[in-house]
């Protein structure tokens, strides 16, 4: 390790900010999927999904080069992540609270597992780049995503008592996610390049499995689609509910 090196400390400043922006993803399921949770449990429901979160991202830091080259994974990832997205909107009330709660605890958990695994292959990848070869700077990513995560999912769990319509804004930020992994998968990315090269563009990296990535314009245009899309499913359900209901 030369801590003399000018690309020593930009790859560490690299990973400080890799870290901040992507580990705030993680921080929003956690805090909606802790929620409805007894104020006792809620701590407990944090740590836990702050733990499943880095230990996923060590396990796909061992194999992630095979992952994100497996064809459709990321498409079943996508359709997981809008799943998920869809239900902490049904569940905005707080539909758990009848649940006994060692149920509700390990039931936010799961949902924090299923979309912290659909989250973090591309988070690992953005930590490896930028650790360029560093095993200690990618440990020290891993590392550093614990605090951020704990501390960002207390900020925005208050912020949530506080300002209820944050959960329809975190699950949109969900819906935009899965939107840009859909077509950032393989097999989505290569049917693109047969229907127009100006869809996808080439990544010089040697070492990304795919080689491929989506333009600006369907990037944004799958990810614009993928929050409205949860937006208005998750606003039509609970309409026919209110409805159900009424009568």
């Amino acid at each position: 390790m030369d801590f003399s090196s000018p690309i020593f400390w930009v790859s560490l400043l690299q990973i400080i900010w890799i870290d901040l922006l992507l580990s705030g993803d993680n921080a929003v399921v956690i805090a909606l999927a802790c929620r409805s949770l007894p104020e006792k449990q809620r701590k407990w429901g944090i740590l836990l999904g702050a733990g499943a979160a880095v230990g996923l991202r060590i396990i796909f830091a061992l194999a992630v080069s095979y992952l994100l080259g497996v064809p459709l994974l990321k498409v079943v990832g996508a359709l997981l992540l809008f799943w998920i997205a869809i239900k902490l909107v049904l569940d905005e009330e707080g539909g758990d609270h009848h649940v006994e709660s060692a149920d509700s605890l390990w039931k936010a958990v799961r949902t924090i597992a299923i979309a912290d695994a659909v989250m973090s292959l591309d988070n690992v990848v953005a930590i490896a780049a930028a650790a360029r070869g560093h095993a200690e700077l990618f440990i020290f990513g891993l590392l550093l995503t614990i605090p951020l995560i704990i501390f960002g999912s207390q900020l925005i769990l208050k912020l949530i008592s506080r300002f209820p319509a944050l959960i329809w804004f975190g699950a949109a930020l969900l819906g935009w996610i899965a939107g840009e992994m859909l077509v950032s998968d393989k097999i989505v990315l290569e049917t693109m390049q047969t229907m127009g090269p100006g869809l996808v563009e080439t990544i010089a990296d040697p070492e990304d499995p795919i080689g491929l990535k989506p333009t600006a314009l369907p990037h944004y245009i799958a990810a614009v689609i993928g929050a409205a899309f949860v937006l208005s499913f998750g606003w039509i359900v609970k309409s026919r509910r209110r409805e159900a209901g009424a009568h």
